[in-house]
């Protein structure tokens, strides 16, 4: 093992793409931090910055992920909720850990340990982010996806993980990604039972897990024991790009185009990503005349306001 080899993750590093999912194995299910009493003192200090997300277990795969809390209340406090898991019909997530002194040394512990792999074939890491998920028995993270390439690690309990890779159209639509980058709205992110002969399925026990890419669709069936998961989450520059194109094409849909899938003509992706550049510079110019705060995806660790 060289030092530019992770101690702590496996990966085939060798075939290691990062717009494809991929299987993970990690030696982190006895870290301090991820054990349930730590995690019951970390939600109380989060909690009183609204960073818990939290539903019952009525939530479903097609439950419209961003309303599944509005939809599904869990009425009991977080701490209740960690404290008695097992029993609770709750899922949980604690968000953007990295806010928290503490967890952002745990985030940083784990994306330093595979910096250096992940920079050899996808360079630019910033706006990290940590995010621990804590479940009841058979309850279900709804069908969505995220923005951040994502490390997702199993620490305790079983459970089942259905993946989708980030460009298949069947699973989410090219016109739900364009309106995901540029709002980050999930409307068109629509479930259907189908799907899952299209996916990616891991049974994920304590020291499994996978790699999922920026917009790889995925939903989640807890088993049938409390289980406790943790998420380590970063841009590039290529989930950028990615991005800033998705949005442009977003634009181009409202003036009434119907542009050409993002990757499928890579110099009018140039084109576009050159003129969104430099649109946005003077943007962010014209808010800094104006006193107006610009939120950037460049700073190392990620905004606690976008989830």
């Amino acid at each position: 093992m060289n030092e530019t080899t992770p101690r702590l993750f496996d990966v085939d590093w060798s075939r290691f793409d990062p717009w494809k999912v991929t299987p993970v194995t990690h030696r982190i299910t006895e870290h301090p931090l991820l054990q349930i009493e730590q995690l019951v003192q970390l939600s109380s200090r989060l909690a009183r910055h609204g960073r818990i997300r939290t539903h019952s277990s009525d939530a479903y795969a097609g439950t419209a992920f961003n309303h599944a809390p509005m939809l599904y209340p869990n009425q009991r406090s977080p701490e209740e909720t960690l404290a008695n898991i097992a029993s609770a019909k709750a899922w949980m997530s604690l968000l953007n850990v990295q806010t928290d002194d503490i967890y952002r040394g745990l985030v940083d512990e784990m994306l330093d340990d595979l910096k250096p792999a992940i920079d050899r074939v996808d360079p630019g890491m910033t706006y990290r982010g940590g995010w621990i998920f804590v479940t009841s028995p058979n309850t279900i993270t709804p069908f969505h996806m995220d923005k951040e390439h994502n490390f997702i690690m199993q620490i305790k309990g079983h459970k089942r993980l259905y993946v989708w890779e980030p460009d298949d159209i069947e699973a989410v639509s090219e016109a739900a990604r364009d309106l995901f980058h540029a709002s980050h709205s999930r409307d068109l992110v629509n479930w259907r039972e189908e799907l899952r002969g299209r996916a990616h399925v891991f049974d994920l026990e304590p020291g499994m897990g996978a790699y999922m890419p920026s917009t790889a669709p995925h939903m989640v069936e807890n088993g049938d024991g409390p289980s406790v998961t943790v998420s380590f989450t970063y841009y590039t520059d290529a989930t950028r790009r990615d991005s800033r194109l998705h949005a442009m094409h977003q634009r181009l849909r409202g003036w009434g185009m119907q542009p050409a899938p993002v990757g499928t003509r890579p110099v009018m992706d140039g084109v576009l990503d050159a003129a969104f550049g430099g649109a946005r510079l003077v943007g962010r110019t014209v808010d800094a005349l104006r006193g107006r705060t610009t939120l950037s995806d460049r700073v190392p660790y990620a905004h606690a306001a976008v989830v």
